[in-house]
């Protein structure tokens, strides 16, 4: 008996795919339903969250942006102010290079000066020693040349006459010694 039916909706269009068609139309109407109930309560609600997490990446998107941009804009800061360091120190160590060459080069004209200062006080202390001892000669000589003339005339001479005689022979000794200079 329960064959019998079954055997009957096999034979029409739908009941031959296994649809029930009042229980098709129960489900289609409880669907309906739902929907207008989700639309109603619920719809706004799921809206109103994927809007705001929507909004919520995007933001996290505008920030992450944001963040990128001051990153790049640190980063060429930083190399700006690299640059400017590297700049900078190679400016100081130029300056500390030419004022060690300057004080180098002041040193040295120190040293040459000092050395022609001390070149020059030999070369004064030299001629005061050979004037001395130059002088010291002619004494010598004068006095030797004032002996031996005194004992050759017999006679002492006067100071005066004595002083000339002692100029005259020194005046003829330094021509002579010039004369041999020259020569």
């Amino acid at each position: 008996m329960l064959a019998a039916p079954l055997l009957a909706e096999e034979a029409s269009g739908i009941g031959a795919l296994g649809v029930d068609l009042g229980s098709l139309i129960v489900y289609l109407v409880n669907f309906g339903v739902l929907l207008l109930i989700l639309y109603f309560f619920a719809y706004k609600r799921i809206l109103g969250a994927l809007d705001s997490r929507s909004n919520r990446i995007r933001e996290s998107l505008d920030e992450a942006d944001r963040v990128r941009r001051e990153s790049e804009e640190r980063q060429a800061e930083m190399r700006r102010t690299f640059d400017e360091s590297r700049q900078e120190s190679q400016r100081l160590l130029a300056d500390a290079r030419e004022m060690a060459e300057r004080y180098r080069e002041e040193q040295a004209a120190q040293a040459r000066s000092e050395a022609e200062r001390f070149m020059e006080g030999a070369r004064q202390e030299i001629r005061r020693e050979r004037d001395a001892a130059l002088e010291d000669v002619r004494r010598q000589f004068a006095s030797l040349a004032v002996t031996a003339a005194e004992r050759i005339i017999h006679r002492s001479i006067d100071s005066g006459a004595h002083q000339d005689l002692i100029d005259e022979v020194l005046a003829q000794n330094d021509t002579f010694q010039k004369r041999e200079g020259d020569s």
